[in-house]
């Protein structure tokens, strides 16, 4: 069954006893990361099944928003260190 992405909602929750938190999504890309995360640092990061996974707390932030000119000053910094984004599988085929 294909979710809309309205219906591809992400939970997270956590208490302040705990040291972990529980992430229950259906974005794609946020289960791969977790699911490459799980097998690069498996005491860690926990799959428990399909969509949910066990990560530390300290691994889930808010940050305050990139204003325009911090965004162009990373990007500048990015492209003087020749970093180059990864290119997309779907446009290698």
């Amino acid at each position: 069954m294909k979710l809309s992405l309205y219906e591809q909602e992400t939970i997270i929750l956590y208490n302040q006893a705990d040291t972990t938190a529980e992430v229950y999504t259906h974005d794609q890309k946020l289960m791969e990361k977790l699911t490459r995360l799980s097998q690069k640092h498996p005491e860690q990061v926990c799959k428990k099944d399909k969509h949910s996974f066990t990560v530390p707390k300290r691994c889930v932030s808010v940050r305050e928003p990139y204003s325009a000119e911090r965004r162009k000053a990373a990007s500048e910094r990015a492209k003087a260190a020749g970093y180059r984004p990864p290119t997309s599988k779907k446009g290698s085929e």
